[in-house]
């Protein structure tokens, strides 16, 4: 068993996210984003699904990249565009 490094459970399901050199180990889905998932710079919500990053910010959506000052981002949700 290992302990979660988030809510300090430590439970025999914990599983291990490797990134950048570095062993995070979580006992759910919900503690892995909370530690891991990167913050909107404009909305301020954590990004779950693939997001936006310009120029080493990331965003949400093409939207709150726009409000940002970014230009040429598009977002193909719901234009049946690929991605």
């Amino acid at each position: 068993m290992a302990r979660c490094e988030v809510c300090g459970n430590d439970y025999a399901l914990s599983f291990e996210v490797h990134a950048q050199g570095v062993v995070h180990v979580f006992d759910s889905f919900e503690c892995a984003i909370h530690r891991m998932a990167p913050i909107c710079e404009h909305c301020r919500v954590q990004i779950v699904g693939h997001g936006v990053e310009v120029d080493g910010h990331f965003y949400c959506c093409a939207h709150c990249a726009k409000a940002e000052g970014a230009a040429g981002i598009v977002d193909r949700i719901g234009t049946g565009a690929p991605a």
